[in-house]
C-alpha cells in the first residue's frame, strides 16, 4: 500500500477547482506534466481512476466525486496545521491589507481607526485592485488579508464580512419621492445613471427589466460610484447604488432612497480572505468591527 502524499491531494483538488490540468499547474507554479504525474500517482495510491480524459477535456469520475470531499478536508487540515506551526507568536510591525476600490472608499475609513485602537503599535499598508488581483496578492503573500467580492479558492479561507443592500436613489424633488406605488415600467422610463462594479449581483438588477417590451432608459453607464452619485445629485438621472456609498449623501439630504420591492434582497457581499490559519488575531478583530458596522447599517436602513 502506498502512503498518501499531500502534494498529490493538493493537485487533485486544484484540478477540480481550476477545471484543467494546465490551469491547476499555473496556480501551483508547477509544470503541466508534474500535475499529471501527481494525479497518476494518487490514482495508484487509491487504486482507482479519478478523471476520464478525452483529448484536452477532463471529467471527474464517480470515484473522484466520492473522494473529493475527503481530499478537500485533508488539504484543509494540513494547511491549517502547517500555518499554525509556522505562525509568528507576536504581531507583525505592519499589516498589509488589499481591498477593492469600493471597500477602500467606504469601509476602510470606518474600519482602520477602530483597528488602530486594537493594535496601536502596528502600521498598515493598503493596496487596491480588483477581486482577482487582491486574491492573487493574498496567495503570493504580497498582502496579509484581502477584502473582495464573494470568492472561493482551496488555498484561502473566505468569510462574509459585510452585506450591502442595493437600493434605488433619487435627487431632492424627484417625483418618485411622492409616488405611493412605483412600477418597474415607470422606473424604466426615467433617465437612468447605471453604476455597475462587475459583481454578479448587478445581473439581478438588470433582470427586473427583462419582461419589459422596451429596454430601460440608461443614459449614462459607469463603473465609478462617486461619479454616479454626483450625476444623480446634479439631476442627470436616478441610480441603483449600494447603501454604503450613499451613506453621507443620505445624511446630508442630497440623495433619497426609493423602495422598489423587486430589488429587495439584492446586495453586494464583501468577503474577507486570508491563507488558512494565518493572522487569526487580526481576523478576529476585523470580524468584531464588522459586527459594529452591520449594526450601524441597520440604523441607516431604518431611515
Amino acid at each position: 500500500m502506498f502512503p498518501i502524499n499531500i502534494e498529490n491531494i493538493e493537485a487533485f483538488v486544484y484540478v477540480i477547482h481550476c477545471g484543467s490540468f494546465n490551469k491547476a499547474a499555473e496556480a501551483l507554479y508547477l509544470s503541466q506534466p508534474s500535475v499529471t504525474a501527481r494525479i497518476k500517482s494518487l490514482e495508484q495510491e487509491l487504486d482507482c481512476k479519478l478523471f476520464d480524459r478525452q483529448g484536452k477535456q477532463i471529467q471527474i469520475t464517480e470515484d473522484g466525486k466520492r473522494f473529493l470531499p475527503y481530499a478537500q478536508q485533508l488539504l484543509l487540515i494540513y494547511q491549517k496545521g502547517k500555518h499554525h506551526i509556522n505562525q509568528k507568536k507576536s504581531l507583525p510591525n505592519e499589516f498589509r491589507i488589499g481591498c477593492t476600490v469600493s471597500v477602500s472608499n467606504y469601509i476602510i475609513p470606518d474600519l482602520l481607526p477602530r483597528l488602530k485602537l486594537k493594535f496601536p503599535n502596528t502600521h498598515y499598508k493598503l493596496v487596491t485592485g480588483t477581486t482577482d488581483e487582491i486574491m492573487n496578492k493574498v496567495l503570493s503573500k504580497e498582502v496579509d488579508i484581502g477584502f473582495v467580492r464573494n470568492v472561493n479558492h482551496p488555498s484561502l479561507q473566505s468569510t462574509k464580512f459585510y452585506e450591502d443592500p442595493i437600493r434605488l436613489y433619487a435627487y431632492d424633488g424627484h417625483p418618485f419621492l411622492s409616488t405611493a406605488k412605483l412600477t418597474i415600467e415607470a422606473i424604466a422610463e426615467q433617465p437612468l445613471v447605471f453604476f455597475e462594479c462587475g459583481s454578479l449581483d448587478w445581473l439581478r438588477i438588470h433582470r427586473i427589466f427583462e419582461h419589459l417590451e422596451s429596454p430601460p432608459n440608461i443614459q449614462i453607464h459607469t463603473d465609478n460610484s462617486e461619479m454616479a452619485k454626483k450625476l444623480v445629485i446634479q439631476k442627470a438621472g436616478i441610480c441603483f447604488l449600494p447603501d454604503l456609498c450613499a451613506k453621507q449623501e443620505l445624511e446630508d439630504g442630497k440623495l433619497y432612497p426609493i423602495r422598489v420591492p423587486e430589488t429587495e434582497g439584492i446586495s453586494l457581499q464583501t468577503n474577507l480572505i486570508s491563507q488558512h490559519g494565518e493572522h487569526l488575531e487580526l481576523l478576529d478583530a476585523i470580524a468584531d468591527i464588522g459586527k459594529q458596522l452591520a449594526e450601524a447599517k441597520l440604523s441607516l436602513s431604518a431611515i
